[in-house]
């Protein structure tokens, strides 16, 4: 199957207490769905994977999956230590009807890039469906070279790729090299400010996070460039770098904390969300951030 166009990595909604809100989670489903959004991608980065259990996870998969309906393409993490782990949460989430799942090099294990293309190799091996490498390299300390991709397009380990490197000159070398060998590979990015740039240069779709706040914005711009309407696509991404403000707001957080938070808080007015709640030990936006937020919002005529 293709993986292409807008695809969401979707929150994961959570109550005051830090469990699971599933009602926000149906709520949004249609909120990306109705947007015409061409897929979604669970338990990522912005899923705050790292902080669910494994009961949780497959909690989540399961409800994305039955709201979603088959609608549309429902992709999810499978984000662990060893090929090993990755190995028994993409089972897992292809038993619950998943239609591919992320996987990333390995994390706190320290491996070389033969290892690397083993792990993939073993992963693509074990699971029934597809397999989409996440090249995240702030989060497991490795990059995925365009070679390396290649080869494990070339052996069918890999079907997709998600570039999260921020390495642009790397990513313009896999596009070339993925059109040389016929474009075995669907090749998404997941840049939030550059969607524009990369369709031009060739992505074939986006996983930009800012996509729960404003996923009718990524629509447009990805429809306008796939039409060749290059003014149209930048001015929509220049509309949506101005909404992207709402991440510089929190001053003084985490990583995981600011930008995820950032996003909840948004989805929180709009709306779509009940609470802003993050997971123990993050701490949630508290009332002069989610005010700057709110007129972030205003200023680009979302609330």
């Amino acid at each position: 199957m293709n993986f292409r166009g807008i695809v969401p990595p979707l929150v994961t909604p959570m109550l005051p207490d830090g469990s699971l809100d599933l009602p926000s989670l149906d709520r949004l489903v249609d909120h990306l769905v109705d947007a015409g959004v061409d897929g979604l991608f669970v338990l990522g980065s912005s899923g705050q994977v790292a902080y669910l259990t494994d009961a949780e996870r497959d909690q989540v998969v399961d409800r994305v999956v039955a709201r979603a309906a088959g609608r549309l393409p429902v992709v999810s993490g499978a984000l662990d230590l060893t090929a090993s782990r990755v190995i028994a949460q993409a089972r897992r989430a292809a038993d619950l009807g998943v239609d591919g799942v992320v996987v990333t090099a390995p994390l706190y294990a320290l491996n070389d890039t033969e290892e690397i293309r083993r792990h993939f190799e073993r992963i693509g091996a074990a699971v029934s469906v597809p397999v989409l490498a996440y090249d995240v390299p702030v989060r497991v300390g490795s990059k995925l070279s365009p070679e390396l991709m290649l080869t494990l397009a070339a052996q069918g380990a890999i079907a997709a790729v998600k570039d999260s490197s921020g390495d642009d000159v790397s990513f313009r070398r896999l596009v070339a090299l993925n059109a040389e060998a016929g474009h075995p590979l669907d090749l998404l990015t997941g840049h939030e400010v550059m969607c524009d740039g990369m369709a031009l240069l060739g992505a074939d779709g986006a996983v930009p996070g800012l996509s729960n706040v404003d996923p009718a914005g990524y629509v447009r711009l990805w429809r306008a460039a796939q039409a060749g309407d290059w003014a149209g696509a930048a001015a929509e991404q220049a509309r949506l770098e101005r909404v992207f403000r709402i991440v510089q707001v929190p001053v003084g957080r985490s990583g995981d904390a600011g930008g995820i938070g950032a996003f909840k808080a948004a989805l929180a007015l709009l709306g779509v969300i009940d609470h802003a709640a993050m997971p123990d030990p993050l701490r949630g936006l508290g009332e002069p951030e989610t005010e700057g937020i709110r007129r972030v919002l205003q200023g680009v005529g979302l609330r």
